[in-house]
């Protein structure tokens, strides 16, 4: 067991690679404290969805494995376990495009995130209570088809139906993936308060810069599966070659972190 100051997640060096042959992430690693809010950013093909699927066991779906390394959540090491045996204990993702089932209710889809819970009817109804209280909109719509409502509503349904689980920390994808700005801040804003108020831990693969960095604690960059840079998200944001690479401030438009003098190569990413 872990105490209140130990990681809740830390991912120690790992490989992945897909269809045997396909090296895409190469020596990453990272750490989650109990509580924290952290980013993990880079463009599109970076590696982000990879790494949140070998958090949470999703890989050989697809058929990638971790060939390298380890992953370990709350002191235990987890990369064996099946994706349910890790949702039990309390480390859920929320994919990348909500994938909500289009034909139940959102209510339905909500109650399908207790699926693993054996704590009885009268708990689970008390949670559902909760994931309205902070999505009040969807109790509005807990009759609606989830096929038939707002993106925006879409992503609360499946944000809603991770709570319903219980978690101790959520791997959230791109969460603001086709949300108008609005929509996204107000994600945000929720995101901020299940982790002050329920003590969920947070580790969110992003785009969008600007809206992580403004919630994160603190920042991981991944650029062809290698962690480039990470720190402070306050110290991030001021960063030169984040502000200009990442934030499109002061550059001619996006390069990489490698093509850049100021980029230091550091000790693991020369294993």
């Amino acid at each position: 067991m872990t105490s209140p100051s130990d990681p809740i997640l830390v991912v120690n060096n790992i490989e992945v690679i897909y269809d045997h042959v396909i090296l895409v992430l190469k020596g990453v690693s990272l750490s989650i404290d109990k509580g924290g809010i952290v980013a993990l950013l880079g463009a599109n093909g970076a590696g982000k969805t990879t790494t949140l699927k070998a958090i949470s066991n999703l890989l050989h779906a697809e058929r990638g494995e971790v060939t390298k390394g380890s992953i370990l959540f709350e002191g235990a090491e987890v990369h064996d376990l099946s994706p349910n045996d890790l949702v039990r204990r309390g480390c859920i993702q929320v994919m990348e495009g909500r994938h909500c089932f289009a034909h139940l209710t959102v209510e339905e889809n909500l109650l399908t995130g207790a699926f693993t819970r054996k704590d009885g009817p009268a708990a689970i109804r008390r949670d559902l209570d909760l994931v309205y209280g902070y999505f009040p909109r969807l109790k509005v719509r807990r009759t609606s088809q989830a096929g038939y409502v707002s993106g925006g509503e879409q992503q609360m349904t499946a944000i809603g139906r991770a709570l319903m689980s219980r978690p101790k920390m959520i791997l959230l994808d791109e969460p603001s993936m086709g949300l108008a700005p609005q929509l996204v801040e107000e994600i945000f804003e929720i995101v901020r308060r299940l982790n002050h108020d329920e003590g969920v831990s947070f580790l969110l693969a992003e785009q969008n810069t600007n809206i992580a960095l403004n919630y994160a604690t603190h920042g991981y960059i991944l650029e062809s599966g290698r962690i480039v840079l990470d720190g402070k998200a306050s110290e991030l944001k001021e960063n030169e070659d984040v502000r200009e690479f990442y934030l499109g401030v002061g550059g001619e438009g996006r390069r990489s972190f490698r093509s850049v003098k100021s980029y230091k190569r550091r000790k693991r990413w020369l294993a």
